[in-house]
């Protein structure tokens, strides 16, 4: 037989759904503002107690509320958070288990597809979905396995908070930990995030775009484009986390395509820079239109990443010389259209000319001596404080020209004087080829050029 005491709460037990059960929209919401504020944090065998071992039959009525008008956005956020009492306490397991048997996790995603759905009632579903993954490995795979990948990268891309898209981070991040049967879906949809709109998104997606990829080992091929493209951006956190990322690809099997492409950004293709040539002729304003030209923004933060990871590691940087970086990076110094990158360009030149003495050679031959006084007075080692970034305002049209018309290469006395013999075979195969091979290789390429 039941004591009077267990008698008397499973009396307020039922006193308590019947109030529930009868209760509209104003009088729920104050319910749940109740049971947030008393139970918030406990533990499952303190919920049980309070709910005189019934708890299930508060949680079952929660999840049918939320089935039946999530839709309308009638006190999300609230119920989200009543949900998340029982599912975020500690010996939950069996809470956890009746959501999700119910179709708790189709729901949240569904919610964050929803355009009426205000952005506190997503951001909680975010935090569910959290729960949910935190749990454990085959939670985890049941989110992906309800195309919940793809439903959480739309919601960052479109997210208008940056709290909430911060929230979606979390999420990712832990769905790409101990998640070996779907972290190549998490990594792909990381990557396919980096040409949203948002800035904020593409951010957060680099950043964990790092851990993705030191988890998942190998290279998805689209990431170097897409990586690239991110350069354009006005923002310079976002560009920042793009360089982040470019130091560590360089450590693998994409290296050669990334720098490639590093070194092509140098110089933008004629259909790019000629988008504008209709309002060049048209509008006095054409400066500020050009100061903000996505190919310029990529061309300087091209120049710029070029120039840590010579930095950072003096291979990288003589396998760059092969790509004919010198001439680009003098080619860029020549754009006037774009201060920043002639300045960047200029940085990291200077780090070229001071690293490699043929570089030297070649860079003042091509300028002449009173450019080359302008870009480096002195030599490189007697005047290491001088300032190449300022070169940009010292310059007239003619040095400009000079500079952009340059026909600097580097790769043909590289090869000639031996100066990389251990990373020519990084691009040209080993050392030992047939020399005529390559000096017929260079006069194909200098007719090309003169065509």
């Amino acid at each position: 037989m039941t004591s009077i005491k267990e008698q008397a709460a499973i009396s307020r037990l039922l006193s308590f759904l019947q109030e529930w059960d009868n209760a509209g929209t104003v009088a729920r919401s104050h319910i749940l503002n109740n049971f947030i504020e008393t139970n918030q944090g406990k533990t499952a065998p303190e919920l049980e107690q309070e709910f005189s071992q019934g708890a299930s039959l508060f949680l079952v009525r929660l999840t049918t509320w939320l089935r039946l008008t999530y839709m309308t956005g009638s006190c999300l956020d609230k119920l989200l958070r009543s949900i998340g009492v029982f599912l975020s306490a500690v010996s939950s397991n069996h809470y956890l288990i009746e959501f999700l048997e119910v179709g708790g996790v189709l729901t949240l995603l569904e919610i964050l597809a929803l355009e009426n759905i205000k952005e506190e009632g997503k951001k909680e579903s975010i935090r569910l979905l959290q729960v949910i993954a935190n749990s454990g490995r085959k939670y985890k795979e049941l989110i992906c396995e309800s195309y919940g990948v793809r439903s959480i990268a739309e919601f960052l891309a479109k997210s208008k908070s940056e709290e909430t898209q911060e929230e979606v981070q979390v999420l990712l991040d832990s769905l790409v930990h101990g998640n070996p049967k779907y972290q190549n879906q998490v990594y792909k949809g990381l990557i396919a995030l980096l040409p949203c709109a948002s800035p904020k998104a593409q951010q957060l997606s680099l950043q964990t775009l790092r851990t993705a990829q030191s988890i998942v080992g190998t290279t998805h091929p689209s990431i170097v484009d897409n990586v690239l493209k991110v350069l354009s951006t006005m923002h310079l956190e976002v560009q920042y986390e793009a360089i982040e990322l470019i130091k560590d690809l360089v450590n693998y099997d994409v290296c050669p395509a990334l720098l490639k492409g590093l070194v092509a950004l140098l110089i933008p293709s004629f259909k790019e820079t000629s988008k504008l040539q209709p309002k060049i002729l048209n509008d006095s304003s054409v400066l500020q239109l050009t100061a903000h030209l996505p190919v310029f923004l990529q061309q300087a933060a091209a120049a710029k990443a070029i120039g840590i990871l010579a930095h950072r590691n003096t291979s990288l940087a003589e396998e760059m010389l092969h790509l004919r970086v010198v001439h680009s990076l003098l080619a860029a110094m020549g754009n006037t259209d774009h201060s920043n990158s002639q300045r960047q360009a200029s940085l990291t030149l200077k780090y070229f000319v001071q690293l490699f003495p043929v570089v030297e050679e070649h860079v003042r031959k091509s300028m002449g001596e009173e450019l080359y006084k302008l870009f480096f007075p002195g030599s490189p080692c007697s005047c290491p404080q001088s300032n190449a970034g300022d070169l940009y305002m010292k310059i007239d049209s003619i040095q400009a020209d000079i500079l952009a018309a340059n026909k600097v290469n580097v790769t043909k006395a590289l090869y000639l004087s031996d100066l990389s013999h251990s990373n020519v075979s990084f691009y040209f195969g080993h050392g030992n080829q047939d020399p005529v091979a390559y000096n017929t290789h260079f006069q194909k390429e200098d007719v090309e050029g003169k065509e």
